[in-house]
Order: C-alpha cells, then sequence, then structure tokens
C-alpha cells in the first residue's frame, strides 16, 4: 500500500505542476481582466482568489484530461510518459484530483458574489467537457478558448458586480489566442493523432494551418487595438500592441518548416505574449 507521500510526486505530474507554462498561459487573460476592470491595482483578495483558482483550476483540468485521454496517450510520442499512460496512477486517482481541486476552487469562489459564482458553473462545465470534445469536433481548440479565457467575465463579475460590454471584447480577444497556440501545440502531435484519429485545429487546417493561424493572430490583434480604445489605454498598450505583433511573426517564421520542435517552440513563444500585453496594461492603468 502506498502512502500519500510517496504517490505525490505522480499526483504532481498528473496536474502538470512540474511544467508552469499552462498555468501562466491561463494566468495572463485573467491578469488583464483582474487589472482592466479594476483600473489599476485589484484588491488584493480578488487577485488571491483569481491566482489561485487559475492554478486549481489549471490542475483539475489537466486531471481529466489525462482521465479522458487515458487510452489515447500511449500512442503519442508527447504523451506517452504521462502517469496514467504508463500506469502509474489510477483513472479513479485522476477522477478524484479533478473533484477535489474543482471543489477547492469553488471554495475560493464562495468569497466573491452571486454572479461570478453563477458564473463559475459554467467555467467548470467547460473544463469537464474541452477533453472530451476532440472526439467529436475539430474544433476542440475553441473550447479550451472558452474555458481557458473564462475567468476574464467572471473577473469583471467579482471586481464590478456586472460583465459589461466592453469585458466581453477582451473575452473575444482573449478566446482567440488559445485557438492560435493550441493549434501549434497540436501540430507537435498531427502525425500521431492522424493515425489514431483523434480531431483537432491542426488536422482541420492541414496545409493551410500557417495561413489560419496567421489569420487568427491578425484577427485577435485588431480585436486587442479595439479593447485599447474601449478601455482608454495609452502608449503602454500600444508598445505592448508591437511587441505582440512580432511575436506573432516570430512564431510564424518558426513554424515555417511544421518542424515537431519549432512548433512546440513557438506555442511556448506565447508565454511572453501574455506577459507583454499584462505588462502594457498594468503601465497604463497605473494609479
Amino acid at each position: 500500500m502506498h502512502t500519500l507521500r510517496q504517490r505525490l510526486p505522480i499526483y504532481l505530474r498528473l496536474v502538470r505542476l512540474d511544467r508552469p507554462i499552462g498555468s501562466l498561459l491561463l494566468l495572463w487573460p485573467t491578469w488583464w481582466a483582474l487589472w482592466l476592470a479594476a483600473e489599476g491595482w485589484p484588491r488584493p483578495s480578488l487577485l488571491f482568489i483569481f491566482t489561485a483558482g487559475v492554478l486549481l483550476m489549471r490542475a483539475a483540468g489537466c486531471a481529466i484530461n489525462d482521465y479522458a485521454d487515458r487510452h489515447i496517450d500511449g500512442h503519442v510520442q508527447r504523451t506517452r510518459n504521462r502517469p496514467l499512460a504508463t500506469g502509474e496512477a489510477r483513472p479513479r486517482e485522476a477522477l478524484m484530483l479533478f473533484v477535489g481541486l474543482s471543489l477547492t476552487a469553488f471554495v475560493l469562489v464562495l468569497f466573491t458574489n452571486a454572479l461570478t459564482i453563477q458564473l463559475s458553473l459554467v467555467a467548470l462545465l467547460l473544463a469537464a467537457c474541452y477533453p472530451f470534445s476532440k472526439r467529436y469536433t475539430h474544433l476542440p481548440q475553441v473550447v479550451l478558448g472558452l474555458a481557458f479565457t473564462w475567468g476574464v467575465p467572471m473577473a469583471f463579475a467579482a471586481q464590478t458586480g456586472s460583465v459589461p460590454p466592453r469585458a466581453w471584447l477582451l473575452f473575444v480577444a482573449a478566446a482567440l489566442w488559445p485557438v492560435i497556440y493550441d493549434t501549434f501545440y497540436a501540430m507537435v502531435d498531427r502525425e500521431d493523432d492522424l493515425r489514431i484519429g483523434v480531431k483537432s485545429t491542426a488536422v482541420l487546417f492541414g496545409d493551410d494551418d500557417r495561413l489560419i493561424t496567421g489569420l487568427l493572430q491578425a484577427v485577435m490583434l485588431l480585436s486587442l487595438y479595439l479593447v485599447g480604445q474601449r478601455f482608454e489605454l495609452g502608449f503602454g498598450y500600444a508598445i505592448a500592441l508591437l511587441g505582440t505583433a512580432l511575436l506573432f511573426a516570430y512564431q510564424q517564421y518558426l513554424i515555417r518548416d511544421r518542424d515537431r520542435d519549432q512548433c512546440f517552440r513557438a506555442f511556448l513563444n506565447n508565454n511572453w505574449v501574455g506577459a507583454a500585453l499584462f505588462l502594457g496594461i498594468v503601465l497604463d492603468t497605473w494609479s
């Protein structure tokens, strides 16, 4: 009988706490929204609740994702060493982690307000649905985009008690982002996915993947520009938008040959996009 202490390293790998990039990609849009909703520094209690909540829900999402993919991951080069694929962890343990982490995140939300609590139920539904969407649609990255950026309306609801139209504009801009970077991520697995029948935008886009991701990046930049107009952001945000455009161009350069390692680098590079936009927002809302 293994003790919790012995199982803990396996659980940490199962929920990807050893790979913080996923948490950061969730945190950036949430922090954008918190700062914009507060028009400056958000309340410390909300900053803690949303940061901890994002970390918990990302971990929960990894657990349910690996549960859904437990019969697939062993056939994919990138995921074949995940704990469920190797048999180190049991499916029941993944489900227990998903439930436990989700409930803990929900307890944090209870310290906000009724609207935020209601929106959090949608967040839970999206997190639970995403891992199974790749069985039924070539657009699981769209579901992921909604799940990863649902913290935007939640942040406005918690900070201001409502979700104004300009918050939904930010949500649309932010929701495009995971579709872009997770397509790069899916390009790493495309050969394996085609072989085993897993659906993704990388499979759907095929040889047009560079063109379509480039167009999505252009639409995201336009949406972010409109966000800056609606929130009356200034020079700092303009520089951040320019930096984002340059980073997007670099990502297109990286994926030019569709090399697995370079596509993964393009995915990772998006952390700098999130950081640049956050810095621009902070500078222009400083008070």
